[in-house]
């Protein structure tokens, strides 16, 4: 049996003394209560020079706050959740007269399970839109996979040949963050490449690649290029649905007269919602691909996009669309704000 640990039960105190009257030693009675011996002289000398077997009851700290100062601290972070510990301190200080440590008011908040998390970057939503979205989300929530995977999600997308998103990391001794250890940029990007691409739940379709300054003329070139002969490779040709964001080109009157004879069935999407177009999700795993590559001018950058597309598997496709009916639900409960996705 191995060594107990943690406090000494009073029954056990209770069989120490017993055993100690009986004549036995701290390492004999150590033994028979699985007790380190100088934890048995310990509760002998309590019990020889302050006649006490049972520890003292601590008493518990003095709280600091109230529960009327914790509802006040509360419902100040409930009001500005991008306030700081030392500022919150401030103004408890200057209202409730209690001068604490910002460590204070941190481990406050942690017991209430609040935590000081960094802020997701997410587009601003009007409040005009955030209803729009609200009126999308009622409209689709109780369409399931069923009938999104038969819907072909499109959108355009940037790739930077220097500089691209994201964070890098690398590791470095200190003292070393100018030497090897650079992120290398230039002057005005150093150029990127413009892609549009569509996708199923079957898998990615036709990547294009947009040369010059795309208006609603050469968008429309794109979708007569590409739009019917990725259902037909998606084998969607007969019952797709046409999944497009609200970029005004889009909405331009020759592309929905288009549209109209040739993709009869579009969904009409509310405005700044990336969150609702799978795709945007396909074009983030894309950018983290090809920063595993070198890449040293746009035509290799174009060559890694068609290599790095081609590995989209249809079960990662297939996934993303799946998860429609949540990213619904998600914006009905975050009242038309953005969502995670």
């Amino acid at each position: 049996m191995g060594r107990q640990r943690g406090q000494v039960s009073t029954s056990e105190r209770e069989l120490i003394i017993h055993h100690l009257h009986s004549g036995k030693s701290y390492r004999q009675i150590g033994k028979i209560v699985n007790r380190s011996h100088t934890t048995v002289q310990g509760i002998v000398n309590r019990f020889l020079y302050q006649h006490r077997i049972k520890n003292k009851v601590r008493k518990s700290p003095k709280k600091i706050f109230n529960n009327y100062d914790e509802r006040w601290i509360l419902r100040k972070v409930a009001q500005d959740p991008k306030i700081s510990a030392p500022r919150l301190a401030k103004l408890v200080e200057k209202y409730l007269h209690k001068k604490v440590n910002p460590q204070t008011i941190r481990n406050l908040l942690n017991r209430h399970k609040i935590h000081s998390r960094v802020a997701r970057k997410k587009p601003w939503v009007s409040k005009v839109n955030r209803t729009k979205r609200l009126i999308f989300a009622e409209e689709y929530r109780d369409k399931d996979f069923s009938f999104w995977k038969n819907v072909l999600f499109t959108d355009e997308s940037k790739f930077n040949l220097f500089g691209s998103d994201g964070q890098h990391r690398v590791w470095r001794k200190p003292n070393e963050a100018l030497k090897q250890h650079l992120r290398a940029t230039v002057k005005h990007g150093g150029g990127s490449v413009m892609v549009w691409g569509c996708m199923t739940a079957k898998g990615p379709g036709f990547l294009h690649f947009i040369d010059g300054i795309m208006d609603q003329n050469m968008y429309l070139e794109i979708l007569k290029g590409n739009v019917k002969q990725s259902a037909q490779k998606l084998e969607i040709e007969e019952t797709f649905y046409f999944y497009q964001d609200n970029d005004p080109k889009h909405k331009a009157q020759k592309v929905r007269s288009w549209l109209l004879y040739n993709c009869p069935k579009v969904i009409e999407t509310p405005p700044q919602s990336p969150d609702l177009n799978v795709i945007e999700n396909l074009w983030s795993q894309l950018k983290v691909a090809i920063r595993n590559h070198t890449i040293s001018n746009k035509e290799q950058l174009k060559t890694v996009l068609m290599e790095e597309w081609a590995k989209i598997t249809p079960e990662y496709c297939e996934k993303l669309v799946q998860s429609m009916p949540n990213r619904l639900k998600e914006v009905i409960r975050n009242k038309g704000f953005p969502t995670k996705y």
